[in-house]
């Protein structure tokens, strides 16, 4: 199957994406650099490797987004915190989604693993997660209270999956989300711009990285 969008379409499918969202993309927001953080959520080999059955071409098209994220971060010294999507390797927290999903990503396999260009540094949090939400019975929402975050930006994929879900929980705890159009990926269009436009109504600023590149850049 042909992917939706590519690293060279991403800008150009990006600026279509927001103007059909724009009437419901109201609450525009400026970062507060000194209290945001990064969030990159599941950019693991199961996600991001082309012979994988759960393979998000999006993920792939957004990788160097990412990564000029990071690397934005890091040079501010904000934080940047990382999720992993992984079950034990005997199932014992599947639940549902054993059921409901054909493979699952099993901790400590080589395809649980982020992928080589986005290696979260030594001191960088990595959150463990066996659900689409990074605050579901995780230690994330203690992260960020302790950091002292009021505005999280949302990397990843998948875009209408583990971002979208974790973009609500934000909201629902008032944390402003910071949601870059170019900054996720699903595994089709339709999902990702759906996704775009629910969070964009009720949720969420739909940005880009670039804006968000800019702001961190001017900090003061």
């Amino acid at each position: 199957m042909k992917p939706y969008v590519t690293t060279k379409t991403l800008e150009l499918k990006t600026s279509q994406w927001l103007e059909k969202i724009s009437p419901y993309n109201q609450h525009k927001m400026e970062l507060d650099t000194k209290h945001a953080c990064l969030l990159v959520i599941d950019m693991q080999e199961f996600f991001l490797d082309p012979d994988s059955p759960t393979y998000t071409c999006g993920g792939t098209a957004i990788l160097p987004n990412v990564k000029k994220l990071v690397e934005q971060f890091r040079k501010h010294k904000r934080p940047v915190i990382y999720t992993k999507h992984v079950h034990h390797p005997d199932m014992l927290d599947a639940g549902i989604m054993g059921w409901w999903w054909e493979g699952m990503c099993k901790e400590g396999s080589p395809e649980s693993e982020i992928v080589d260009e986005l290696i979260p540094l030594q001191n960088e949090k990595i959150v463990l997660k066996h659900r689409y939400s990074s605050f579901y019975n995780t230690d994330f929402e203690i992260i960020l209270k302790c950091l002292g975050i009021k505005d999280v930006v949302i990397t990843g994929v998948m875009t209408s999956m583990c971002c979208e879900s974790t973009a609500r929980d934000a909201y629902y705890r008032d944390y402003r989300v910071f949601f870059p159009a170019d900054g996720t990926g699903a595994i089709n269009e339709e999902m990702h711009l759906a996704s775009l436009l629910n969070l964009g109504f009720g949720f969420a600023y739909i940005t880009t990285v670039k804006k968000i590149l800019k702001q961190i850049e001017e900090e003061k």
